[in-house]
């Protein structure tokens, strides 16, 4: 245990504290559209970087390293996936669902847009789409808080399940109080911190094998990226999860115009593939400075080891608060998606009939997050809830699989209709989980074969059903109409 780590903890936790306390009282008049989406005010750095910190949780500082570190150069295709993936829905995806989101009655969230993209009175839609984010991301928020666990378990010694309440409690609190505006600016300075400690650890980790001197590598195949299809096709799957992720595709719907997408887009892009390539030379290096040890492989720490291995109290201690950052940007992303889905598309329609007060929802929206907050610690805390990797790997296949062929072809098919959306979502949901449940032996990432059925489930449904009114059709044109700005 080292002091001046904790020291630089506490100071980073107090930092990101007073940014949900400064926004509550900024915005405590605000209504639902300030608290879910930050009144469609933030600028292009903050949206870019939030929207890399809340996609890049605490696995790609911890679980992709490790995956890269204990298996080989074939994990790395997750890498070049995500890279692709991301590129791709900021410059097809973002700029549309920004125009189409504002046009189809100035929606705030994911399953909201979805339902008024088809001008439909019915709830169904928003209702599926909210079942899905509770499940999901609960799963996906355990994810984040488990990582905080092992990361104070590791470098101070606390107890792993005290650990966790600990950055529970912290995460709640600036998400409970600030709502989106809190969270951005929170994912802002995680992601620059995040960044930075990913290009500095495995830099001098490699200057330190001239000294140190290399281990060797007995693992057949290590070196080899093309030894196996299954790990290229499923690696290069993880980049269709972001064509439905819906704490990141958020981001595109906030920004303030156009034109600050475009610069968005490319500062967002940049730090996304630096972080990946980064991410898979820490696997990399690792293995050749540290050697292979299960304890490392097993509790996801190549990072972590390697950092405290170079690295001074103070500085190891700023550089192991990008793990912190990276748990905590994303369980807040996480946690205030599933509150909008309920508070938004279920609460507000279903059992308020419409008729619920801009401070009511800001209320009913933070209950949801201690709610889930709650159950998401219950399961990091289960000794049988499995890896850091694999939680996010299961909650980020049913996003990718049941929102992403909807997503896209509500904003590039005409002729997609109501019935398309819902089945696209049901069918893709169910596909990953029962891929998941009954043919994972296979080796092939879940998302694969649940995005390809939920794309024929949609076009299928689409064909099948009522064309669009004309009414649908006015409003599929008028969000292609380009903006002044």
């Amino acid at each position: 245990m080292k002091i001046s780590e904790i020291v630089v903890f506490i100071v980073y936790l107090v930092f990101m504290l007073s940014i949900g306390i400064y926004f509550f009282f900024k915005n405590r008049d605000g209504g639902e559209k300030t608290y879910f989406l930050g009144g469609r005010q933030m600028g292009p750095w903050v949206t870019a970087l939030s929207a890399g910190a809340s996609d890049m949780s605490a696995w790609v500082l911890m679980g992709l390293p490790t995956s890269i570190y204990a298996l080989g150069l074939g994990q790395v295709w997750i890498s070049v996936g995500l890279a692709i993936g991301y590129t791709i829905s900021w410059l097809a995806e973002a700029p549309r669902l920004r125009r189409f989101s504002i046009v189809a009655n100035d929606s705030i969230t994911i399953p909201q847009y979805l339902t008024n993209r088809f001008l439909s009175k019915s709830k169904a839609l928003q209702i599926i789409c909210a079942v899905i984010f509770l499940v999901a991301y609960t799963v996906y928020a355990a994810s984040s808080v488990k990582a905080c666990g092992t990361l104070f378990n590791t470098v101070i010694g606390m107890d792993e399940t005290a650990a966790m309440y600990l950055a529970s409690l912290i995460i709640i609190a600036y998400t409970f109080l600030g709502g989106f505006s809190a969270v951005c600016w929170t994912d802002f300075f995680q992601g620059m911190l995040m960044l930075g400690a990913l290009l500095i650890a495995p830099i001098f980790a490699l200057f330190m094998l001239q000294g140190a001197g290399v281990h060797p590598v007995d693992t057949p195949n290590y070196f080899n990226a093309f030894s196996s299809w299954k790990d290229i096709v499923s690696g290069l799957g993880w980049g269709l999860g972001y064509f439905g992720m819906p704490h990141i595709i958020i981001r595109f719907m906030c920004l303030e115009s156009q034109k600050s997408l475009k610069k968005s887009a490319k500062i967002g892009i940049s730090w996304t593939v630096l972080i990946v390539i980064f991410a898979a030379a820490v696997g990399i290096i690792g293995r050749l400075f540290l050697g292979y040890d299960e304890s490392i492989n097993g509790h996801s720490l190549v990072f972590i080891t390697m950092v405290r291995k170079i690295f001074p109290g103070v500085i190891s201690g700023l550089l192991l608060s990008a793990v912190l950052a990276a748990s905590m940007s994303t369980a807040d992303s996480q946690l205030l998606m599933a509150a909008s889905a309920f508070a938004s598309d279920v609460y507000k329609p279903v059992f308020r009939k419409g008729k619920a007060s801009d401070k009511e929802m800001m209320w009913a929206g933070r209950i949801v997050v201690l709610i889930i907050s709650v159950v998401a610690l219950l399961i990091a805390s289960n000794p049988d809830s499995g890896s850091i990797m694999s939680l996010v790997s299961n909650a980020w296949g049913v996003f990718g699989a049941a929102f992403g062929p909807v997503i896209m072809l509500s904003l590039f098919w005409k002729r997609f209709t109501f019935a398309g959306a819902v089945a696209g979502i049901v069918v893709g949901a169910a596909v990953d989980g029962l891929w998941l449940a009954f043919l994972s032996g296979t080796g092939i990432y879940e998302i694969i074969p649940a995005f390809a059925a939920s794309m024929v489930a949609a076009i299928v449904a689409s064909l099948l059903s009522k064309k669009p009114s004309a009414e649908v059709e006015a409003l599929f044109d008028k969000a292609l109409q380009p903006e002044e700005n």
